[in-house]
């Protein structure tokens, strides 16, 4: 599959990047474009680190290219991930204000009628953030907080992390290699 992954200025950084790594990991082509408060995040939450995984990515557009195959419907992708999406980001997309090219890419994949997923971690969320996200939910797009599960008895930020980052890619058909459909006689035997 090939897939546009998009990271804006949200807190939740190592979704993005464990996104990335997991499809590459699975040989999918990732298509990848970072918005310059998303590059502050990553320093912040993740520490100088997080370059040795985006040099990975052989695909890499600036935010403001707007010229960018990715800025066209006629572009053939699978959809687009934007994980983190900040506040800011959802309600551009929202309004249709598509003010950079995470913005006109998830714009383009509502008008063609392609997956887009949006990953943010806001919490709590006021009026206006339920509004954005409604009318996106509305347009077609698929709305995931950052909410992982606890029955799978998660043991490092890892684990909460993976299970993340396989709610996204199971939008797409993809498994993650880690990550099982819910088995209650296994989480039984987890307990004993």
């Amino acid at each position: 599959m090939k897939i546009v992954v998009g990271m804006s200025g949200g807190s939740g950084a190592q979704y993005g990047l464990r996104i990335i790594e997991t499809l590459l990991a699975l040989n999918h082509q990732v298509e990848l474009v970072i918005s310059p408060a998303a590059i502050r995040v990553l320093e912040l939450e993740v520490g100088s680190t997080y370059s040795s995984i985006l040099d990975k990515v052989p695909i890499r557009y600036d935010v403001n290219d707007i010229a960018a195959p990715i800025a066209s419907g006629t572009h053939k992708n699978n959809g687009m991930i934007i994980a983190p999406a900040s506040m800011k980001t959802i309600a551009a997309i929202a309004s249709g204000y598509t003010q950079n090219l995470i913005h006109r890419a998830a714009d383009c994949m509502l008008k063609e009628g392609r997956k887009l997923v949006l990953l943010f971690r806001e919490t709590p969320l006021n009026l206006i953030h339920l509004k954005n996200l409604t009318l996106l939910k509305e347009a077609g797009a698929t709305i995931m907080p950052a909410s992982p599960g606890f029955y799978y008895h998660p043991k490092t930020v890892d684990d909460l992390v993976d299970f993340i980052v396989s709610k996204v890619l199971s939008q797409f058909g993809i498994d993650h290699p880690k990550f099982q459909p819910w088995d209650p006689e296994k989480a039984k035997k987890d307990l004993e």
